[in-house]
């Protein structure tokens, strides 16, 4: 804890926007088309809020219940909020309302859950699809080349509104991160190219703390940052 106390958030969370913003503009972009979404697992409400005095507008969380926990706070202090950790069914109903954007959909079952609840409440939920773009068999994410048929079978769906796709590389090997989000952009590119009714490829979200620079130049318009601003976070 000792450590934690002496980390200058705000001035992290600005280094990172200086870092995007290089980024973006390296790679024909403005600084204003990548957003920046502060990764908030484990961190609490004080230093968060040494965040948003810095600038931050949007969140991510990893749990459900810990998103559930903090919605309050982000909602009072304007934060758009992002879920982006392993969707388990039995915590769709927590998420539906309260996020902003459920990037980590990825299968049949996760979007017919969310449809459900969300008709039910008479909303469209805003979710990403996470791609398995390296074929990790340990990582959550639908196959690229099951991409297009989960796609059709979402377009369907009234309760559902995706707006784009997000991906975690395989973390090392032979290939760097560029390669597997210049394919993540690929794939991107030729979902747009397919006009699927009601399905909207208006983000791509990818790349953290260690390689958020290398993704937004091979087209992220989208980051999940957070040791980077908020530093090791620790279990509490």
């Amino acid at each position: 804890m000792e450590q934690e106390t002496q980390i200058n958030v705000a001035e992290n969370y600005r280094i990172v926007k200086e870092r995007a913003a290089e980024a973006a503009i390296k790679s024909g972009r403005r600084p204003e088309d990548v957003r920046l979404v502060a990764v908030t697992k484990f961190v609490d409400t004080a230093r968060i809020y040494e965040a948003i005095a810095a600038g931050c507008r949007e969140v991510g969380e990893n749990r459900a219940q810990e998103l559930t926990d903090k919605y309050d706070f982000f909602k009072e202090n304007g934060q758009t909020v992002h879920f982006i950790g392993q969707l388990q069914l039995n915590k769709v109903k927590y998420l539906i309302g309260r996020a902003d954007l459920i990037q980590s959909a990825d299968r049949p079952d996760a979007f017919s859950e969310i449809d459900r609840l969300a008709v039910k409440r008479g909303i469209r939920q805003g979710t990403l699809v996470e791609v398995n773009i390296g074929a990790e068999p340990q990582k959550a994410g639908i196959a690229p080349e099951d991409l297009p048929e989960l796609l059709d079978r979402v377009s369907d769906m009234p309760g559902v509104r995706v707006k784009g796709l997000m991906c975690i590389p395989p973390a090392a090997g032979s290939r760097g991160a560029d390669y597997w989000f210049a394919r993540m952009k690929e794939l991107y590119e030729d979902i747009k190219g397919k006009n699927i009714p009601n399905i909207e490829m208006e983000i791509l979200s990818m790349g953290m703390s260690g390689d958020y620079p290398i993704a937004i130049a091979e087209g992220a318009d989208m980051v999940r940052v957070g040791s980077a601003i908020f530093g090791a976070r620790t279990r509490h």
